[in-house]
């Protein structure tokens, strides 16, 4: 791997204007697209949907995806071996002013037969901020079974005008409210929607897969009913309730700079939220890049040319050989920003005081 492949880059995120967004991810974020209202930008993304763009560094200006097809060896091995090769996982920030539709998403195996050999939709929120009283719906809240659920939501399909429709469908999910910097993990299969006044970093497959089973009757631009997915909904949801949801243990560990905690970890994501209080030295080990999401602060971003990475037992504590450590690049790293480090990085020094959402595979 040459030197520059092992060096730290930005990325520009692909935005979205669904209609449920806001401007907080332009007015907090510092996102510049030219869309109203900006519901998600995509900040590390493969997707064909909506790609990341490198912003800086020698390969500034392509996608990421064909950065990744010029040199695959920045995804790690383990990366590698979970998705066949292709970039596993996608990350966001959602601002969801207005409340999202209740939806599904398929696991593998489903999509793999009925959508063309794509990737199912396992998922993780690390809530930014909530609006007092900001709910979102995670699962059922009692159990259910596919004739009766089906028949109550097409008789409010079949009734637009009824207000108290939402009301009607509400009722069977579980609502569990929200503040900052809870975690909400989602699998595959999990009914489930975000409620309005909620802004969320959010970790999942590569996927874009999403069945629709209710968007309180709302129309889309050109005033038609968005479209529903019921019928594969009802093939892939869990119809089980949920236990009450309780936020998970997070074990916090600190380094010399800074402090890491586990905020998920699954077969397809590893999540951390990661406090950086000074000066801090971190890498990318060789199985698996790592993204860093600056959600609070700022910082300054600094490598050397020809440092080697000893130490790679947990990618946080490294040891440089005697190659010369002369200062190759630096960047600056504001609110909003994602830095990409590829597997194998460089010694990568971080200083200022921020935080960020931090996530490997």
């Amino acid at each position: 791997m040459t030197l520059s492949c092992r060096e730290p880059f930005l990325l520009s995120p692909a935005c979205k204007d669904y209609l449920w967004g806001g401007e907080r991810l332009k007015s907090e974020f510092n996102k510049t697209a030219d869309m109203t209202p900006m519901a998600e930008s995509w900040e590390c993304s493969a997707h064909p949907n909506g790609e990341s763009v490198v912003a800086s560094g020698e390969f500034s200006g392509q996608t990421l995806s064909a950065l990744l097809f010029m040199h695959p060896e920045i995804l790690g091995s383990h990366a590698s071996r979970i998705q066949d090769g292709r970039f596993p996982v996608l990350l966001k920030l959602i601002d969801a002013r207005d409340r999202l539709s209740i939806q599904v998403h398929p696991d593998d195996s489903y999509a793999r037969e009925n959508e063309q050999g794509q990737f199912g939709k396992t998922e993780c929120w690390y809530v930014l901020d909530a609006e007092p009283g900001a709910w979102l719906i995670c699962g059922f809240a009692h159990n259910m079974d596919r004739e009766t659920f089906e028949t109550r939501v097409r008789e409010s399909l079949n009734n637009p005008e009824d207000e108290k429709s939402s009301e009607l469908i509400e009722k069977y999910f579980q609502k569990v409210y929200v503040k900052k910097d809870d975690v909400f993990f989602i699998p595959a299969g999990t009914v489930h929607a975000i409620g309005r006044g909620i802004m969320i970093a959010e970790i999942q497959e590569n996927s874009d897969l999403t069945y629709r089973i209710f968007d309180y009757n709302r129309r889309d631009k050109a005033g038609n009913l968005r479209e529903l997915h019921l019928d594969k909904a009802l093939e892939v949801m869990k119809m089980t309730a949920e236990a009450e949801h309780k936020q998970p243990m997070r074990i916090r560990r600190f380094y010399k700079g800074y402090a890491i905690e586990n905020l998920a970890r699954c077969k397809y994501f590893d999540l951390r939220r990661m406090v950086l209080n000074g000066n801090a030295s971190i890498c990318a080990t060789n199985n698996s890049f790592r993204v860093l999401t600056c959600v609070e602060g700022s910082c300054k971003v600094t490598w050397a040319a020809g440092t080697m990475i000893i130490n790679q037992k947990d990618g946080h504590n490294v040891m440089n050989s005697d190659e010369t450590n002369v200062c190759a690049d630096y960047l600056e790293i504001q609110k909003g920003d994602t830095l990409f480090i590829p597997a194998n990085s460089v010694e990568i020094k971080l200083s200022g005081r921020g935080v960020f959402i931090d996530a490997s595979c």
